[in-house]
């Protein structure tokens, strides 16, 4: 035992020892993650690439067709983050293990708890940055994606997503400050100007529902003012019927889908929808996604994790690979299954989401006690 003068340059060192050790493996997982991530976006940008070549046109150039894929950019990062924690973590590991580097750092005391952490430190700034882009890149890059391609086929003349949704209709400025993707609108406020561009009347409603069999808007609940030289008169009317040219199909042109929508917009929208007592399901299943993705990549590095300490151990790198491509299909098709079940049964899309993250845990928790 060493003089008790030298046990605090004793663990001094100790610590460094281990303070490079965590840098080390955390380095190594993170080369393979991005080095698995820019493979697998490599690959899904020339799908993308192709699936656009069929929309081509005398309009829509090839050029416009690599645009839209590039604005769409950030999103397919984020899709691919956890599957890319997944296989670069079983990859990096299992490289160590490879060289019985591993093997070296656990006959030198250090804990599979210890190694588990220090894989995930440096996967909390891939966390992070799933984040970033979730609330504050995304719901711009994959609107601007879709409305550049409309915009190039000529579908679109201009949009406005800053607060609700503008759009002109001839002689009118409309404004939605919601648009579900079945037809239905809430809160439109429809402004007509004269040729002087000046205001004539206003007209609020709370709800629009589109009738397919006539091609009209049935609004509900209206509230009309008018302005005239020296006079403004309202008037109420609880139906009336709307000729546009806007329809469904040009709302969801312009209307994001929920899954490019962000935490906060997708919680202001349930929220709404909820008290206006309209389904919100599908708002909520995509706001648990986002919220959980950190506890979803979490449990995927730790499945990574228990695989490479317990049965691929000594298994080849590819052999690994194709072991985290299956389990990563496997952790995604649940969660694609158990989403679309939960509006269906009507069960909590946060239970929907959950469910494979706990199992994922669950799992890995197994193998690792196995291993011991």
């Amino acid at each position: 035992m060493a003089p008790l003068r030298y046990q605090p340059l004793l663990l001094t060192l100790k610590t460094l020892l281990m303070t490079r050790l965590d840098k080390y493996i955390g380095r190594t997982v993170t080369i393979s993650v991005l080095a698995t991530l820019l493979v697998i976006l490599g690959l899904d940008i020339i799908s993308a690439v192709i699936d656009q070549l069929s929309s081509l046109g005398a309009n829509y150039q090839f050029l416009d067709a690599l645009e839209v894929v590039a604005w769409s950019l950030p999103g397919r990062i984020y899709n691919r983050l956890g599957f890319a924690a997944l296989v670069g973590c079983m990859v990096g590991l299992g490289s160590l293990a490879g060289t019985s580097e591993l093997t070296v750092i656990r006959a030198s005391g250090v804990s599979i708890k210890r190694i588990s952490w220090a894989v995930i430190k440096p996967l909390l700034v891939l966390i992070g940055l799933g984040l970033l882009l979730a609330q504050w890149v995304i719901p711009v890059t994959n609107q601007e994606s879709v409305s550049r391609k409309a915009m190039a086929q000529g579908k679109l003349q201009a949009t406005g997503l800053e607060q609700g949704l503008w759009l002109q209709d001839e002689d009118e400025f409309v404004h939605f400050n919601a648009a579900l993707p079945n037809g239905v609108l809430f809160g439109i406020t429809r402004y007509r100007f004269d040729q002087q561009h000046q205001l004539q009347r206003v007209i609020f409603s709370d709800r629009g529902q589109f009738n397919f069999a006539n091609g009209q808007w049935l609004l509900e609940a209206n509230r009309e003012t008018t302005f005239a030289t020296d006079l403004i008169s309202s008037d109420h009317q609880p139906q009336i019927m709307w000729k546009t040219d806007i329809s469904p199909e040009v709302l969801s042109l312009i209307v994001p889908p929920a899954e490019d929508l962000s935490p906060s917009n997708l919680w202001t929208y349930g929220k709404f929808l909820d008290d206006k007592g309209e389904d919100s399901s599908r708002y909520w299943l995509q706001f648990w996604k986002k919220i959980l993705q950190p506890l979803t990549i979490a449990g995927l590095v730790m499945m990574a994790v228990s695989f490479i300490f317990g049965p691929l151990r000594e298994v080849t790198t590819g052999l690994r690979v194709f072991t985290g491509v299956i389990v990563g299909l496997v952790f995604q098709t649940l969660q694609e299954m158990l989403g679309p079940s939960s509006l269906v049964f009507g069960f909590s899309p946060f239970i929907a989401v959950l469910l494979p993250i706990v199992l994922s845990f669950l799992a890995g928790w197994y193998l690792l006690k196995r291993a011991h």
